[in-house]
């Protein structure tokens, strides 16, 4: 696993929290600029599968097993596009409020994807 990757994308996903929550605080549905955000979130994500599906292709093993580390992997690539869909269906704060979230369990999901690949 790229530990580069790993940490670019758990501090974009802690800004984007941020970003959220403040947004949240301050009463306010999100826009259309933090949906830009969780594209670029996402697109992190989607990187690190490709980078950790072609790491597995080759023949390189995490160190606490395959299967969880898939599923984190899935996990963590669909964590933001879901919250999206949510904050869209909920135009208020609690959309905001759910993006926030979603982005800090993505923030953990990073963590826990590099403890499970390097053991």
């Amino acid at each position: 696993m790229l530990d580069a990757l790993t940490i670019a994308t758990g501090a974009a996903a802690l800004a984007l929290a941020a970003w959220c929550g403040h947004a949240a605080f301050r009463d306010q549905p999100t826009k259309d600029w933090h949906f830009i955000g969780m594209a670029i979130v996402t697109l992190l994500t989607l990187v690190q599968l490709i980078v950790g599906i072609v790491q597995l292709a080759r023949g390189e093993d995490p160190a606490q097993g395959t299967t969880l580390f898939v599923a984190y992997l899935i996990g963590s690539a669909c964590a933001i596009p879901a919250a999206a869909f949510m904050s869209l269906a909920e135009r208020s704060r609690w959309g905001s409020a759910t993006v926030a979230a979603a982005a800090v369990v993505l923030t953990v999901l990073e963590v826990r994807l590099y403890d499970i690949w390097s053991g």
